[in-house]
């Protein structure tokens, strides 16, 4: 029972090589799933999906199951420098908002958010 078994690591990973996979840190994750969690308490969007691969981890969030979805939350850390790691990208697949700050990137979600409530 005391015994700790490593995972093996990829070959091609080694010392001073990429990570394999990005992901959301906890913070990052927690922000992105409190704004879903009111976009469901009004009654907007009713699933989520999480794309954690080798140059982004995405966000997907969707009003139903089986459509495109309304919104995608891209962190792609090799923008990192560039245009920021983040943004925001709509329906039809054009950038709304793109930045180095998770916050700046979520703020017209939660404009939208806001306008739902208010209605």
């Amino acid at each position: 029972m005391s015994n700790v078994t490593p995972f093996p690591l990829p070959a091609a990973q080694g010392a001073g090589a990429a990570a394999s996979q990005i992901g959301f840190d906890r913070l990052e994750l927690q922000r992105i799933m409190d704004l879903y969690g009111r976009m469901v308490a009004a009654g907007h969007w009713r699933d989520y999906a999480l794309d954690l691969g080798r140059e982004a981890a995405i966000f997907s969030a969707f009003r139903r199951s089986a459509e495109r979805p309304e919104f995608r939350i891209e962190k792609r850390p090799s923008l990192r420098h560039r245009q920021g790691m983040w943004a925001l990208i709509g329906e039809a697949g054009n950038v709304l908002k793109r930045g180095a700050e998770l916050q700046g990137v979520l703020a017209p979600v939660e404009r939208r958010l806001l306008k739902i409530i208010g209605e």
